[in-house]
C-alpha cells in the first residue's frame, strides 16, 4: 500500500470519488454536493486559510487501486481547555475494512500533525465551522441531513483500534411538527403566554430583504451564548454577513427566527430546509440542470424536513422561557404554512447537558449519534474528556 499527497485536480477528483465508493452500496447514502467538499480546500474560498493550513492524502492498494483517504489540519483558532497544547485535526476519512490500511493513513495524518507542533488531534473534524463535516456517525444509519458525515458503520472500530478515545459524543434529535404528534408540552405554552403579555418581547423571522441587518443580531446573541464554549471563537460581524448571504438562497423564513427584548436580540432558533431531499437526485453536481431541478422539486415540495442549525440564548436570559415564548410563535407560523412534517436537530454535545435538555422538553427523541474522538501523541499523559458547559 502506498500513500499519494492530494496536488493536482485529477487527484482531488479521486479524493471525492473514494468517498462513494466506500459507501456506493448503501441505500442510504446521499453523496454530497462536489462543491460543498472542494470549497473546504480552496484557498481562495476557505477563510479557515488565514488560520492554518491541511493537506489531503490518498491510499493506493498494490493493484492501483485508491482504498482510502484522509485529511489533515491545523487552525490556531482551535483550542482546547487543559494543558493539551495545541490540538490539530482530522476529517474527511474513508479506508475500506482493513485496520492496516486504516492505521497507515492515521499514521500518516498524525506524522505531519506532529510536525506542525500539535500534541493530538480530533476527528472526524472539518476545516472550517462545526455546521457541517464533524464527527463520526456510529448510531441511525439513515439517509443524513445536509451537512452531516455519513460513513459505513465499521469505520468505529477502526477509531477504536488505533487508539483514538471519545472526547464526546453528538447527539441529534428528530420530531414530529404535524398533527397532533407535533404538539409542544404545557410548559412552552405557559411560558409563551407570560411574555406574550410584554409588548417590548417579539420573536421575529429572518427577512431576506434585510438579511445584513439580521446576521448582525445573530453575531451579537452567538458572540454571547457560544463563543467562549470549547473550541468556537468569535465571529465578527462581516463574518455573519457572508455566511448568512450563502445561506440566503435557501432561506424559508418561517423556520428562522429571532427574539428581542426593547430591540436588543437575546434569543435565536436557526433552521434550514434539509436540502438533501432534493440533492438525493442529483449525483453530487450542481449544475444548471441541477438547479433547475432544484426549482421543481422545491415547487413540488420534495423537501418537507427542516434541521435545527443553531440555538442560543443570551446568558442573563437562559432559563427565562423567552426561548420556549419564540418556539411557540415559530410554531404558529410552521404549522400554519403546512409544509413541514418533520425537524432534525443538528447534533449537540453530550457535555452541553442544558442543550440536551431543552431537546427532550420539545418531545424529540433520539434520532443519531455521531462522535468526535481524541488521540495523543503521548500515550502516557492523562486523557480528559470535553468538559461539560455550565
Amino acid at each position: 500500500m502506498k500513500v499519494i499527497s492530494v496536488e493536482d485536480k485529477n487527484q482531488a477528483r479521486q479524493f471525492l470519488q473514494v468517498h462513494i465508493e466506500m459507501n456506493r452500496h448503501n441505500p442510504d447514502f446521499i453523496r454530497p454536493l462536489d462543491q460543498e467538499i472542494e470549497q473546504v480546500f480552496d484557498r481562495e474560498r476557505n477563510k479557515a486559510f488565514k488560520f492554518g493550513d491541511c493537506r489531503r492524502w490518498l491510499l493506493v492498494n498494490d493493484s492501483g487501486n485508491f482504498i482510502g483517504r484522509i485529511a489533515a489540519f491545523t487552525h490556531s483558532k482551535y483550542r482546547s481547555k487543559g494543558d493539551y497544547g495545541p490540538v490539530g485535526g482530522i476529517g474527511f476519512f474513508d479506508c475500506i475494512d482493513n485496520q492496516p490500511a486504516a492505521s497507515i493513513l492515521f499514521d500518516t495524518a498524525a506524522e505531519w500533525l506532529r510536525n506542525k507542533g500539535m500534541v493530538a488531534m480530533d476527528g472526524p473534524i472539518n476545516f472550517g465551522e462545526r455546521d457541517k463535516w464533524w464527527g463520526l456517525l456510529v448510531e441511525g444509519f439513515q439517509p443524513p441531513p445536509f451537512g452531516l458525515n455519513y460513513n459505513p458503520p465499521y469505520y468505529k472500530k477502526m477509531f477504536e483500534a488505533y487508539g483514538f478515545r471519545i472526547f464526546y459524543h453528538q447527539i441529534c434529535w428528530r420530531m414530529d411538527v404535524s398533527g397532533e404528534f407535533g404538539q409542544l408540552s404545557p410548559k412552552f405554552y405557559e411560558a409563551h403566554q407570560k411574555f406574550a403579555k410584554n409588548p417590548l418581547i417579539q420573536a421575529r423571522m429572518v427577512r431576506r430583504n434585510d438579511i445584513e441587518k439580521y446576521a448582525g443580531d445573530f453575531c451579537k446573541i452567538y458572540n454571547e451564548a457560544w463563543a467562549k464554549h470549547e473550541g468556537n471563537k468569535q465571529m465578527t460581524e462581516a463574518q455573519t454577513i457572508r455566511l448568512f448571504r450563502t445561506m440566503k438562497p435557501i432561506l424559508d423564513e418561517s423556520i428562522a427566527w429571532i427574539t428581542y427584548d426593547k430591540e436588543e436580540p437575546v434569543a435565536m432558533w436557526i433552521n434550514i430546509p434539509d436540502m438533501n431531499q432534493i440533492f438525493r437526485h442529483f449525483n453530487g453536481k450542481m449544475n444548471l440542470i441541477n438547479k433547475l431541478r432544484y426549482l421543481y422539486y422545491k415547487w413540488m415540495g420534495e423537501c418537507n424536513r427542516f434541521i435545527g442549525v443553531i440555538y442560543g440564548i443570551v446568558p442573563r436570559y437562559q432559563g427565562s422561557g423567552i426561548d420556549y415564548y419564540m418556539i411557540v410563535e415559530a410554531e404558529k407560523v410552521i404549522k400554519k404554512n403546512g409544509r413541514y412534517k418533520e425537524l432534525e436537530l443538528m447534533w449537540q454535545g453530550d457535555f452541553n447537558k442544558k442543550m440536551l435538555n431543552i431537546s427532550r422538553n420539545l418531545g424529540a427523541t433520539e434520532s443519531r449519534r455521531l462522535i468526535t474522538w481524541r488521540y495523543q501523541f503521548d500515550r502516557s499523559k492523562e486523557f480528559y474528556r470535553h468538559p461539560f458547559i455550565d
